[in-house]
């Protein structure tokens, strides 16, 4: 895990940005600019620049957060962690690199995608659309996209 200086972050991400991805803040559902977001390309950690879902696993769960089946690279960039807050028990997704809160995940998904549902804040999250994959650096992932 890299630590990333505080008041480096205050500076560069918003201030929703900042208390969701470093105090596990929520943003209010269907507020989130990436719960309607369909466009291909990958989500990756708004802190670290980490790759972290593609919009191929993206899908529309009604929940008012985006949904997502899996993470980009079988879950390699997600790190699980137990939450007890808010009196219940749940399963918090951080990332692996920043320790970023995203969100959570939940085994009420899509059967025949696995039946996991990983609801993700859109304000840890910075879109690379499939056309600045290559030149933003994440040239690999336009596999992805090939039909």
């Amino acid at each position: 895990m890299t630590k990333y200086n505080d008041e480096e972050l205050r500076a560069r991400l918003t201030p929703e940005e900042y208390e969701v991805t470093q105090h596990a803040a929520t943003e209010r559902p269907f507020t989130g600019k990436y719960d309607q977001w369909w466009e291909d390309g990958i989500f990756v950690d708004v802190v670290s620049g980490e790759p972290l879902f593609s919009s191929t696993d993206k899908y529309d769960s009604g929940c008012g957060w985006p949904s997502f089946t899996k993470g980009i690279d079988d879950d390699e960039h997600l790190q699980e962690n137990t939450d007890r807050s808010l009196g219940m028990t749940r399963t918090e997704i951080t990332s692996k690199e920043a320790s970023s809160h995203l969100g959570h995940v939940f085994n009420d998904g899509l059967p025949d995608r696995g039946g996991l549902r990983y609801c993700i804040n859109s304000a840890s999250l910075r879109f690379i659309p499939k056309k600045d994959l290559e030149k933003d650096g994440y040239g690999k992932y336009l596999k992805l996209f090939n039909n």
